[in-house]
């Protein structure tokens, strides 16, 4: 008896390891209605939160709980927060009401006067426990290889692999910066295996170009998040969209805001944002958090839209990627249940 209990433990001590190994890399795009709230479980079960959404009577918070409570995560090993505006940073107070948060990233201390609010609010979380982070540096989530490729203005320098020269920028249009905030953003790009997911948060046009120009410093790559919840007046650079290549893009729209709209201080583009989007070589899917209705024509699939209404009874539904080790993955609407599985490449 004693040696069936000796083999039976010691075939699980074998087993463990294997079992553990075995997870997949999950990633949910959290309804935050055109902010930014993006959850990364790795293998290890370690998590990543990028951005917090709005403040909003602490609905983004909630959500942002629920979908942690679908993960099975008891707290948020690692928060990163993308720049200091109100649709990044405006949850992250009423966050860490709900759920603990064990460390913080961010860009540095330089703040615009409008935006002092959300760097206070930051800091009441996160002063104890945060780390300024540069270009180069690697945020330690386990299992999932996390290069900060742009922070306080700096861009990566060297290309990561696959990177190289990139023939567009002879002839791909520039646009002039705009302002501090959308320059200085910490922007990471996540690998596991041959997948590849890019969160450019809102870096402007101006710094898309210099990171794509006249190197691709980034490669091609699985997912990308779409620059300016798809709001592709300032962000979304042709030179460096199509130089990267995504197969799917998430956009992290509103009903309201992003895909189809105008960034502050910007006009609508000639070409509507979801057909620059569609019109990208090697593009296999377009899935969105929100049905827009600034430019009703141009929206993905439906069954691709996580949420259809513009009401306050919106349920939040979110967006994941469940990606295996040889770098396949699918992408779940939570609203509907529809799935898609996309091949490495």
């Amino acid at each position: 008896m004693k040696r069936s209990i000796w083999l039976a433990a010691l075939l699980l001590a074998i087993q463990g390891p294997v079992a553990a190994q075995s997870r997949n890399l999950d990633i949910y795009w959290i309804d935050v209605e055109g902010g930014a709230a993006t959850l990364v479980v790795s293998p290890s079960g370690e998590s990543l939160l990028y951005d917090a959404g709005w403040e909003v009577g602490d609905r983004d918070a909630k959500r942002i709980f629920a979908v942690a409570q679908q993960a099975g995560l008891k707290k948020i090993d690692y928060f990163v927060l993308s720049h200091f505006h109100a649709d990044h940073a405006g949850g992250l107070q009423a966050l860490a009401k709900l759920i603990p948060i064990e460390r913080c990233f961010d860009r540095g201390d330089f703040i615009e006067p409008a935006n002092q609010r959300w760097q206070d609010a930051y800091k009441s979380v996160c002063a104890s426990k945060r780390t300024i982070v540069n270009v180069g540096d690697k945020i330690p989530l386990k299992g999932v290889q996390v290069d900060v490729i742009a922070s306080n203005g700096r861009l990566l320098a060297k290309p990561l692999n696959g990177g190289g020269p990139n023939p567009l920028c002879s002839t791909a249009e520039n646009r002039p910066p705009e302002g501090p905030e959308n320059q200085y953003m910490v922007g990471s790009l996540f690998t596991f295996g041959k997948f590849r997911f890019i969160d450019l948060a809102d870096l402007d046009w101006e710094k898309e170009m210099e990171l794509a120009c006249p190197v691709n410093r980034v490669g091609q790559v699985s997912i990308w998040q779409a620059g300016r919840h798809g709001a592709l007046d300032g962000a979304g650079a042709p030179g460096l969209l199509y130089a990267i290549k995504p197969q799917v893009v998430i956009v992290n729209n509103g009903p309201r805001k992003g895909l189809g709209g105008a960034s502050p201080g910007a006009s609508k583009a000639a070409t509507p944002h979801y057909e620059r989007i569609a019109k990208t070589p090697g593009i296999e899917g377009i899935w969105q958090g929100h049905r827009s209705l600034l430019d009703p024509d141009h929206n993905t699939s439906e069954q691709m839209i996580a949420n259809l209404e513009d009401t306050a009874e919106c349920q939040g539904h979110w967006l994941k990627a469940t990606v295996d080790r040889d770098g396949a993955f699918t992408i779940t609407n939570s609203r509907n249940g529809f799935s898609k599985t996309y091949k490495a490449r």
